[in-house]
């Protein structure tokens, strides 16, 4: 039981394929119901009924292979340690406002915090001396319920912290650690909780605690949650606060990385500190700071970054930056600019605060680096914005079906074996091809159930009859699935009807969509892009041709990446910075069809996929651009992917689709990983600050 607990407690269980099976085995029931908590799970059910479903169910074997290849895998000679030295403590701070690690870890709203939860994988895989800083929300992201009217509704669920994988961070006289921060009239404790995630550990503030004010516990409730000034009192308590808890922990790190402008404040606590230390001034410090900041922007496009007003900015850091820094506030308010000599700036831009004083600054894609490096215009005397492309965790995507073969070519260890990638060849057609049936059948049996579910739900068992009828596992099947933003323009495909209901009708070669997402709660814009999607699963000429699954999230999107045989992503360019989900379909044999922005921008060639023909030039109307581009959508479908899936040899299989299939797993599978991607910020920057 012992050892079953220590597995539980570290989210390395959620990318291991045979721990995640386990706790399932335990007692399926209970497993959905805790949205696959494990410490959950144990603290609920009977201690008798465990020990009996280990017996019974013959787990014990299957605990002790996952205890063992636990051990290895904490105690196994890494990439950073055979390249560069054996760390004793961190090194490298990792700041980000959101972690997607699983699902029952809700304190992610998208990409961003699912990048920053691989980001933490690869580290721990690779041995990266990192430790992750971010905030523990109560209520986290909101969980989606479509109404029987197609509307979008949000539902907060609190977060029980006391029975999720993470501990309180005690000190050695087992007293909660907490920081304090200095808020206007009053002082604001924040305690932290501690989560391992393999080798890495992430620590989360949380300020909903008794020596609090009832606002304030309020501070950190809920993500991206509030106004503005709620925004300001949460990214002070993630940078300035995040600073003065590794001062706590006595870590000595020599290289900080701001994930997105939200932790930006810890510039200020950075530079305050040196100056005490070094007793020197604040441009001195400013400048010896400097190179050890690293930055990454995500976003394309100026409305994506948090701004304050002066008056804000004002209220919350006069007094720190007066008594704790001794600067005139005004003084500080021009970091938040790049050109700080114009008087009539009366806002505070949050990523100029972190280009100001970093050295590293990067984008996401090389596209997203072109663009930022326009959309900034950096002098030519400092470092200018480069790009470190976006990759994935490939062991937290990848079905049971696509790790049990690669386990059957390769070894059980094919994820620490870079090489894999270039032997796909050796898998014979008829494996890769039995993989994607596996992999849509386990996604057409999750749409089923959930959907099922969601009639039960709703009071409406008149409709249970045709659930068994929806999706059709031999058809074409395209997946969508994301933020709703209008950018992301999750309509496209429906622009006509009529040559979509001819694409999706035919019975020789059916296709069918199967869409997902989220708007933001203020995005009403988003929300009808939903609404229209939903209106189009009613016809009764599409009838479950179309199916949107409530409640998008990790959990969903493994099904979804896992089962999907093409991938679509339509956005207008260039305003999808990377995008992750089309990396995720790569490995479980699925295929991309994209606009060439983002990554696919860089991934896209023929033999990997398909790419939908783009009008680059952005002042052309966004009407003209998206009939321009939803034509090349339904050409590309018609006379390429639909015929090519559906040509089939005399063993019933696509041999060119699966052609495509496997070239898209060499060319790309190894490149769009988050391992690579890590490697490249060690390289090019950690590596470089810690030695300065």
């Amino acid at each position: 039981m012992l050892m079953l607990k220590e597995i539980a407690y570290n989210f390395y269980w959620s990318w291991n394929k045979e721990a995640f099976e386990v706790f399932k085995n335990i007692n399926p029931d209970y497993w959905r119901w805790t949205m696959h908590n494990p410490v959950l799970l144990l603290n609920k059910i009977d201690p008798s009924y465990l020990k009996y479903a280990i017996e019974n169910k013959h787990l014990g074997n299957s605990i002790l292979n996952i205890y063992d290849e636990f051990k290895y895998y904490s105690d196994r000679k890494t990439y950073f340690e055979e390249k560069y030295f054996k760390p004793a403590k961190p090194s490298i701070a990792y700041f980000s406002a959101e972690y997607g690690i699983t699902e029952c870890m809700r304190i992610y709203s998208g990409g961003l915090g699912v990048l920053s939860g691989d980001h933490l994988k690869s580290s721990s895989d690779l041995g990266v001396p990192l430790v992750g800083i971010g905030l523990a929300y109560q209520y986290g992201y909101f969980t989606q319920l479509i109404n029987r009217d197609g509307t979008q509704t949000e539902n907060y669920e609190l977060n029980d912290f006391e029975s999720l994988p993470i501990t309180l961070l005690r000190d050695d006289n087992y007293l909660p650690v907490k920081i304090e921060l200095k808020f206007p009239g009053r002082t604001v404790l924040a305690q932290a909780w501690q989560a391992k995630v393999g080798r890495v550990k992430l620590f989360l503030l949380d300020t909903a605690i008794p020596e609090n004010t009832v606002d304030d516990r309020g501070i950190t409730d809920i993500l991206y949650g509030g106004n503005n000034e709620k925004r300001i009192m949460q990214e002070i308590v993630l940078g300035i606060g995040g600073v003065r808890l590794i001062e706590k922990l006595g870590y000595d790190i020599k290289a900080f990385h701001l994930n997105e402008g939200h932790s930006a404040f810890l510039c200020f606590e950075r530079i305050k500190n040196y100056m005490k230390l070094m007793n020197v001034s604040y441009e001195d410090a400013k400048a010896k700071c400097y190179f050890s900041n690293i930055f990454t922007t995500h976003t394309p496009v100026p409305a994506g970054i948090d701004i304050f007003q002066k008056d804000l900015f004002v209220k919350y850091l006069k007094d720190y930056s007066e008594r704790e820094i001794g600067k005139d506030v005004n003084d500080l308010f021009l970091e938040g600019d790049l050109n700080p000599g114009d008087a009539d700036n009366n806002s505070f831009n949050m990523a100029y605060l972190a280009i100001n004083n970093s050295n590293f600054v990067n984008g996401v894609s090389r596209l997203h680096g072109d663009v930022s490096r326009k959309m900034w215009h950096l002098p030519e005397a400092r470092t200018q914005i480069t790009s470190i492309t976006n990759g994935i965790h490939t062991p937290s995507y990848i079905s049971k079906h696509t790790n049990k073969l690669f386990n059957a070519y390769f070894t059980d260890k094919w994820e620490f074996d870079d090489s894999i990638w270039e032997r796909i060849g050796e898998i014979p057609d008829e494996d890769i091809w039995t993989l994607r049936l596996l992999n849509k059948i386990d996604l057409v049996s999750f749409v089923r159930k959930k959907i099922r579910n969601k009639f039960i739900f709703l009071g409406e068992n008149d409709r249970l009859k045709d659930v068994d009828s929806i999706l059709d596992p031999n058809a074409l099947t395209i997946g969508f699935a994301r933020r709703f933003a209008t950018y992301k323009r999750g309509n496209l495909i429906l622009r006509d009807p009529e040559r979509l209901k001819k694409i999706l009708n035919n019975r020789d070669k059916p296709v069918q969509i199967i869409y997902s997402g989220k708007a933001h709660p203020k995005d009403e814009q988003g929300k009808a892009l939903i609404s229209e999607i939903l209106s189009f699963t009613k016809d009764e000429n599409l009838k479950n041709k179309i199916i949107f699954l409530d409640n998008y999230n990790i959990f969903v999107a493994r099904h979804l990446v896992q089962g999907c045989d093409l991938w679509l992503n339509n956005p207008r360019r260039p305003q999808e910075a990377s995008g992750t989900s089309g990396m995720k379909v790569i490995a479980n044999g699925g295929l991309n069809l994209s606009i060439l922005d983002g990554w696919w921008a860089e991934g896209f060639s023929p033999e990997n996929g398909w790419k939908i023909e783009t009008i680059v030039d952005e002042s052309t109307p966004n009407e003209q651009r998206d009939a321009f581009e939803a034509e090349s959508l339904y050409s590309v479908l018609e006379s390429e992917i639909v015929p090519m899936f559906f040509n089939r040899n005399s063993n019933g299989m696509p041999v060119e689709w699966i052609k495509k299939v496997k070239t898209s797993m060499i060319n790309l599978a190894g490149h769009f990983s988050s391992d690579r991607m890590v490697k490249e910020y060690v390289e090019k920057a950690y590596i470089k600050a810690i030695e300065k």
